[in-house]
């Protein structure tokens, strides 16, 4: 478990929504409140959400970005070719991270471990955060009818009330 970070990824009713805390951690200091930890990609037709340390997010991201455009936007096929170099590389396998990357029609956590995990509920949760935040959100489209958008917010406002790792500083960003 990384304790720096939830990011939250819902989808529903044809559309997508990731959300970030702007939390940065250092020991037991805050050092920043409201980072960016989750963004778009491929001109706005990917989105992505790093737990981790600062600079191994610039890595993934990048790596992530460099597969997507080298399998022209196929997120499956990006994904796991990311995974693949994360487990192998004596760099990258040294990161302590995960992602959640989801598109149109898929949402993938991806770890160093070589997992690429495709949630069933349409839900992903990653960071220590993330098991708040998967609770809620669950709980929230089970009895609502907030859009998924709306169910990543409260899902964080909720985590951000329970793990001290978390802030409510929560940045969103949705596909529709």
């Amino acid at each position: 478990m990384f304790h720096s970070t939830t990011i939250l990824c819902v989808r529903r009713d044809e559309k997508v929504a990731i959300g970030g805390d702007g939390q940065v951690s250092f020991g037991n200091t805050v050092m920043k409140h409201g980072a960016k930890k989750t963004r778009t990609m491929l001109d706005g037709k990917v989105l992505a959400g790093f737990a981790g340390s600062s600079a191994d997010a610039f890595t993934l991201f990048e790596r992530f970005e460099g597969k997507l455009s080298e399998h022209r936007g196929n997120l499956t096929r990006a994904a796991v070719e990311l995974a693949k170099d994360w487990r192998t590389d004596r760099v990258l396998r040294r990161l302590e991270a995960m992602m959640i990357v989801a598109d149109k029609e898929k949402t993938f956590a991806i770890s160093g471990t070589g997992d690429v995990l495709e949630p069933d509920e349409g839900i992903a949760a990653v960071g220590s955060g993330g098991p708040y935040a998967l609770a809620a959100a669950q709980a929230l489209m089970a009895h609502s009818n907030l859009d998924a958008k709306r169910v990543v917010e409260e899902s964080m406002k909720i985590a951000s009330r329970l793990c001290i790792y978390t802030n409510d500083h929560i940045s969103i960003h949705e596909l529709s």
